[in-house]
Formats: C-alpha cells, sequence, structure tokens
C-alpha cells in the first residue's frame, strides 16, 4: 500500500485491507484455503494486551476447511509479520485469533491527516451518495414543543448530520399534522378561548388544549380579527380559529428549533396529501393489486400478507380514514421521490406501528428494509431531586424553549443524547446547570477551551505547532501513543454511528476523548524545556482539538475556545 494511502485511510481499514491482501496472496498460493474475503471483519479487542485490532478469520477458514484453526492463523501471521514498517507485533492467542500490534510511528502519521483534513478528517464515502431522508419531531401543531420532542429534534438531526458526514446524500423532514381530530380540537379550544375575551358564555371543549398558550392564541386573534368571528357560524369560525392557531403554533415551533440549531430541508404538510389526492391514489393503488378489501362495513389493509399479526382498517365503518392511510400515502410519496432508505423517528408508543408501516411499504413494491423507526423513549425531568409533571392536554408542561433558556442549546442537545435513543432518560437539571466536570458538557467543552489556552500561551512564550517540524518518535510511547490511538478512532466511530444508526456513539466517545485528553494534561507538560518534545506535543493538542470540534459539530454543540 503506498505511503501516502496509508496515512489517509483509517487504521481499521488500512489493517482490514492489508489483510485482505495477504489472504488473497496466500489463497493463490493455495497455502490457505478459499474464502470469501468480503466477509472479512477486523474489530478492537475488549483488552489492550491483545493488540489494537485482532480477527477471527483463521477459525472461520478452518470450520470450512476442516483444519486446525491455529494452522491458519500461523500462516497468516508469517506472511502479516513481514511488513514491519506497519505492525509491531502480529500474534496468535486463543484457538486462533489473530492480533495486530499497530507500529507507533503509523500511529503519529495519522496527524498529519488530521491537520490536513481540518473539519473534512472523519468524513468518509462510506454511503456512497445514496439517497436517505430523516423524518423527526413532526408534533402536530396544536401546542408549543415539549422536551419529549426536544429528544427527538437532537437524534433525528445528530443522525441526518452523521449521515452526511458518512458520504449519504441526506435530506431532513418534518411532517406537519395539520388534517384531522385534533386540529379540529384545536379550533374549538381556541374559539372558546375568544368568545370569553368578548364576555361571551361558552363552554370549553372536555378535551381541549388548556395551556395557557390558547389564551394567548385567542387574545392575538382578537386583535387580528376583532369579534368578526363571533357572527360567523361555529364550523366556519372553528376552522378560521385552527388556521390562525395552526399557523401560530407551527411559526412558534420553527422558532424554537431555530434556536436548538435544528433547520429542516423540507417541511411536509399532510394536508397537500389530500389536497393532490394522493391518499385517493394510494388506496386506488392497493386496491388494484387486490391488497386491500371490504369487510364489516370498513376498508381493510391485506397487512397480514406482509409479515403483521393482523390485517389493518384504513377506512372505518362511518367512512373517516383512520392514520394509517394518510401515512401509507405519505410513505409512497417518499419512495417516488427517490429515497433509498427511510429512517423515522417516533416517540416508543409507536412501537407497534413499525411492523404495519413496513408492511406497508413491501406492499408498494420497495424493500421493507429500506424503512427504519428510531423509537424515541420518554423524557423525565428532575429538580431538586423531585420529577417535574408534563402534560399537554392539561397545559401543564415544560416546554423546549424553557429548558434551553434554564441550561442552554448545547446543554440541552448533549443531555438528550446522553443514553441510547431506546433507553429512557433522566434529565436533571440540576447537573445541566453545574459548572464542573461533573457535568459532562461542561467537560468535554473545557478540554477544547483548555487545548485553546495552551495554544494560547505557546504563542505568547514563542512557540507554534509546525507539522513539518514533528519529531515522530517523540510522541511514540505512553499517554501521548494512547490519544493518538483516540482521535485516530474518530472516523471509525462516525462510520458504524451511521452504518447501526446510533447516534448516541458520538455523545459517548465525545466523553471518552475529553476524558482522556484531560488525564493527559494532568500527567504530562505539554510546553516544557524539550523543544522537541514540546513542539510534539503542541502538534498533537491541535489534532486533539480539531476532532472535538469536528464531533461536536455532527452533535449540533458549540465548541467554545474560553470559559
Amino acid at each position: 500500500m503506498p505511503e501516502t494511502e496509508r496515512i489517509r485511510v483509517p487504521m481499521k481499514e488500512q489493517i482490514a485491507a492489508l489483510l485482505k491482501n495477504t489472504l488473497h496472496e496466500l489463497i493463490a498460493e493455495g497455502a490457505i484455503p478459499e474464502y470469501d474475503l468480503e466477509t472479512i471483519s477486523v474489530s478492537v479487542p475488549a483488552r489492550r494486551e491483545f493488540g489494537d485490532f485482532s480477527t477471527n478469520v483463521a477459525m472461520v477458514m478452518a470450520s470450512q476447511a476442516k483444519k486446525k484453526p491455529r494452522d491458519i492463523a500461523q500462516t497468516i501471521q508469517e506472511r502479516m509479520a513481514r511488513l514491519g514498517d506497519v505492525f509491531d507485533r502480529v500474534d496468535i492467542a486463543g484457538p486462533g485469533f489473530i492480533n495486530f500490534t499497530v507500529s507507533p510511528l503509523m500511529w503519529v502519521r495519522v496527524l498529519n491527516t488530521i491537520l490536513e483534513e481540518k473539519d473534512r478528517f472523519g468524513t468518509s464515502t462510506f454511503g456512497r451518495g445514496k439517497k436517505v431522508q430523516v423524518e423527526f419531531v413532526s408534533a402536530n401543531p396544536t401546542g408549543p414543543l415539549h422536551v419529549g420532542h426536544g429528544r427527538g429534534a437532537a437524534v433525528g438531526d445528530t443522525l441526518a448530520r452523521i449521515l452526511k458526514a458518512a458520504g449519504f446524500e441526506v435530506e431532513s423532514e418534518y411532517y406537519i399534522n395539520d388534517v384531522g381530530n385534533q386540529m379540529n380540537i384545536l379550533g374549538l379550544s381556541v374559539l372558546s378561548r375568544y368568545r370569553e375575551i368578548f364576555g361571551k358564555d361558552s363552554s370549553f371543549p372536555e378535551n381541549g388544549y388548556r395551556g395557557d398558550y390558547i389564551k394567548d392564541i385567542a387574545q392575538r386573534l382578537s386583535e387580528s380579527r376583532g369579534d368578526e368571528l363571533l357572527s360567523r357560524e361555529e364550523s366556519d369560525a372553528v376552522a378560521a380559529c385552527r388556521e390562525f392557531a395552526s399557523d401560530f403554533i407551527l411559526n412558534g415551533i420553527k422558532e424554537d428549533l431555530a434556536l436548538f440549531n435544528v433547520h429542516f430541508d423540507q417541511w411536509f404538510s399532510e394536508a397537500t396529501l389530500y389536497r393532490d389526492r394522493k391518499v385517493e391514489h394510494t388506496l386506488d393503488f392497493l386496491k388494484e393489486r387486490g391488497l386491500s378489501y371490504e369487510a364489516e362495513g370498513a376498508l381493510w389493509f391485506r397487512t397480514t400478507g406482509f409479515g403483521d399479526e393482523k390485517d389493518r382498517v384504513l377506512r372505518k365503518q362511518d367512512g373517516s380514514l383512520t392514520y394509517f392511510a394518510p401515512d401509507i400515502a405519505y410513505h409512497q410519496d417518499k419512495l417516488e421521490r427517490g429515497f433509498k432508505q427511510i429512517i423515522d423517528v417516533w416517540g416508543a408508543d409507536h412501537h407497534g406501528y413499525v411492523p404495519r408501516m413496513k408492511a406497508a411499504i413491501e406492499a408498494l413494491g420497495a424493500d421493507r428494509d429500506c424503512f427504519h423507526a428510531l423509537l424515541i423513549q420518554l423524557v423525565s425531568l428532575v429538580r431538586e431531586g423531585q420529577p417535574v409533571s408534563m402534560s399537554t392536554r392539561s397545559g401543564e408542561f415544560v416546554t423546549l424553549r424553557e429548558i434551553i433558556d434554564e441550561v442552554g442549546k448545547d446543554v440541552c442537545r448533549y443531555f438528550f443524547m446522553m443514553r441510547r435513543s431506546d433507553a429512557q432518560l433522566v434529565f436533571d437539571l440540576d447537573l445541566a446547570k453545574k459548572k464542573s466536570e461533573e457535568n459532562p458538557v461542561y467537560y468535554i467543552q473545557y478540554a477544547h477551551a483548555r487545548i485553546c489556552s495552551i495554544l494560547r500561551n505557546a504563542a505568547e512564550q514563542g512557540f507554534a505547532p509546525d507539522p513539518s517540524l514533528l519529531e515522530e518518535d517523540a510522541l511514540s510511547t505512553g499517554d501521548d501513543l494512547d490519544l493518538i490511538k483516540m482521535i485516530a478512532g474518530y472516523p471509525d466511530v462516525v462510520v458504524s454511528s451511521a452504518a447501526d444508526l446510533e447516534p448516541h456513539r458520538i455523545s459517548f466517545y465525545l466523553l471518552e476523548l475529553a476524558t482522556a485528553f484531560h488525564r493527559f494534561y494532568n500527567r504530562n507538560r505539554v510546553i516544557s524545556d524539550d523543544g522537541r518534545v514540546t513542539m510534539a506535543r503542541l502538534i498533537l493538542v491541535v489534532a486533539v482539538k480539531q476532532v472535538l470540534a469536528n464531533a461536536l459539530s455532527l452533535m449540533g454543540i458549540g465548541a467554545p475556545e474560553s470559559m
């Protein structure tokens, strides 16, 4: 492998490529059995004494060829060990694992890649331009965004950023649920408060939205339209209130998301599915293919033919459509727009909805596995050790805007990503406001700010990091090498996060990197009397700073230069 290629490809990919080349040679020579090289995997051992990377290829080959795995492993080991400029050691462990310890100088050269690529370090062509849509938040415009929506926004936006970095063509979308009974209830709720403003008796709907924001909307409506709605037919008045309230709330949602550093490529209105007759066309599509049928006065979709546990209703006995009907039409529209992978970020209560949507995707003629649903578990807010009550309908809820105002956008985004999306999350408001290492966001951002401070001090003392002056062996041992290995692994974290749709891995990585840097800083002097080591460590911390900034950017979080 050419030298320039070695230092530009992530280390794990380099080792996998070298292994494949070696196996190809040995297979051609008849030294080892035939094997599908595309299935080869290289992993990072759980314990560092087993080296930097490991493969079980010898054991898999042995089971197919009915040979001893250690014999095959020894053949591979002897050939790989000839690459002395790449490996310090190639060892056999256990029943036939092959462990690779990469040469320190190979690791040090990763610093050149980071300093050359800067904010491009960590990006790749893994996705090969595959067209992907990520739809998230998609809250009904019936009230302000609450903390549950905030977690979905953080997860969806971070995932979209990761997929883009990994080489996918990504479009983010917000589906506006502006049709249906909930919107009518919103209109009735506003109309009731509107009538109260003018002293008119008005019974508030039993299942109406009771938050103070409904009173605010009614007040703004009265200032805009006066009392003209009082003389309208109720159906017309409700429609006017619904439209005014929907627009007002949606504008507020857009403002909150912008403040949260979330921006959508597309805002898709459910109403357009009806206006453009797409729901009707989808129902016709299913009927023409014998995938729907009439029974018990309702229209049913044969989802059992596609792995669902029972058939689903599309149109109820009263003639109204279920939510499923426009959802199928919406996803058919996504497919028609050319998306090869469709990712929906849903609340955990939609778990049962996943199989039927996969069934719908397959019925529409697409691969059911092109659809993925990320389920977001509940968020529990805690203040002073006590839970904070949240209920949208009763009005006793904490909005996303309130949380952002209280703890800041960066802290808010990170805290929503501190756990896997399918794990429940306790959001401790007191911890979120602490400016200490107990707060992971402060701890991570302080690592970046601390490096900026180091570089300012270095400049005052006449030191300027210059990669051309790097003496590679000055960083080839101990804490220096451990820190280099940590930042060298960043591109692999991005790719694995994209491949497995697990954006929380970036938050975990950031905390690990910040911890590694602070430990390094507490044990070692960056600026010392040894000019050779000083230059090397200045280059190292510049690289760490760059990786911290890149990873924070994927999470939509700032990288402060002072704190």
